[in-house]
């Protein structure tokens, strides 16, 4: 059986990221998988996905000696294994894979894009992650964007030819299960109960963010515009799911302070499932900086909520303006409050936006598709 490699820098990316990915491309060739050493979390994507776990110890931040020693030990099993296709995914792992993948020679070495971090750094750093990206770039045989902003991003910052960039699909790494992002599987009881326990009452619009607690994310914006909106609208909520990274990129102090302070905003922390939140809220707020392919504007979508998002890429693929959604200018507080105040006053609206937006995901990023697409690329390749 022809083999495939895939690889992530943690193991959370190899076991969410991938989530049935694996299995399902175990029907065809055998797959292994290779991530950082994470204890449980390795067994568990042995035991979700049903497949061999290598760990390799990788590191997310500039680490040079430790980086080598991982390229090291990466062309080992790459020569031991003989793999058809070494597919990686997350920036370090993409570019430690690469490399070592060209070393030992592996005939179909591919990186998938999910977004591009290095677009917000300055000075030396971005000319380093520049190099390293380019680099990365030279040693595989074909790199896969996973939308069509970022194919052409890549191409405006000359990282690599057209010839060897292509969008799978309509984009996204993974997909949504849609069975799984219903809100048909949460009743008004079930609904009723949560809000309750957060303290929101029937009455009130529930507007929800998903993810890091970051500036990246624009929460700056975000708690800048809510606070206008509050001091004028009496029955809203804030309600942010999601943990802060204050040691890599930590929120304005007054914003912090808002958060901790606003009994409108309310603080869930991160959450193993967040289809609950969701479904008890009436929008998607989604004011990122940059993204790839966000799976949280696809799960919303799916969960039937009009979302308001930033016009990067990835956000202005999913949401198309004025029918699933509506699309403001990055880091711009005053579009955000004026979207959202829009929404608030305009039931109608927002609910018609809610209604296409289940639909516009089934009918574009059905996991299954994505799965399909992606196998149909590995068979051309390999055949």
């Amino acid at each position: 059986m022809q083999k495939i490699i895939r690889v992530t820098t943690v193991p959370i990316s190899l076991g969410k990221l991938l989530q049935g990915q694996l299995k399902f491309m175990s029907q065809y060739y055998k797959v292994i998988g290779i991530a950082s050493q994470g204890g449980e979390q390795l067994d568990l994507v042995t035991q979700d996905e049903g497949i061999r776990v290598i760990p390799v110890e990788m590191t997310r931040k500039i680490t040079p000696i430790q980086d080598l020693k991982a390229v090291y030990a990466l062309y080992k099993i790459f020569r031991k294994e003989k793999p058809e296709i070494v597919h990686s995914h997350t920036p370090k792992a993409g570019t430690l894979s690469m490399i070592a993948a060209r070393m030992a020679g592996v005939p179909h070495r591919l990186h998938t894009i999910a977004g591009l971090p290095l677009l917000e750094a300055k000075g030396a750093k971005r000319l380093l992650l520049d190099t390293v990206e380019k680099v990365t770039y030279a040693c595989a045989t074909k790199i896969y964007p996973n939308s069509s902003g970022l194919n052409t991003i890549i191409l405006e910052n000359k990282y690599t030819s057209s010839k060897k960039l292509k969008v799978i699909g309509n984009g996204s790494s993974n997909g949504i299960d849609t069975s799984f992002f219903d809100p048909e599987l949460y009743t008004d009881k079930d609904n009723e109960k949560l809000s309750k326990s957060l303290g929101i009452d029937p009455s009130d619009i529930v507007i929800v963010f998903i993810g890091r607690l970051v500036t990246d994310k624009g929460i700056n914006e975000l708690i800048q515009a809510f606070e206008k909106i509050n001091k004028t609208v009496d029955n809203i909520k804030l309600l942010l799911v999601g943990t802060y990274e204050n040691d890599l990129d930590p929120l304005l102090p007054e914003v912090q302070e808002q958060i901790d302070t606003n009994s409108n905003i309310i603080m869930v922390g991160w959450q193993e499932d967040v289809r609950p939140y969701f479904a008890i809220s009436d929008m998607l707020a989604f004011p990122s900086y940059r993204e790839g392919f966000p799976n949280v504007v696809m799960q919303s979508a799916s969960m039937g909520l009009a979302s308001i998002v930033t016009d990067i890429n990835g956000c202005n693929e999913i949401i198309t303006e004025g029918v699933n959604g509506t699309i403001i200018p990055v880091k711009d507080a005053k579009m955000l409050h004026d979207s959202i105040k829009k929404l608030i006053d305009d039931d109608e609206l927002r609910k018609k936006m809610a209604s296409n937006a289940r639909e516009s995901i089934i009918s574009r990023y059905e996991r299954k598709y994505v799965w399909e697409e992606i196998l149909k690329e590995y068979k051309s390749l390999i055949n």
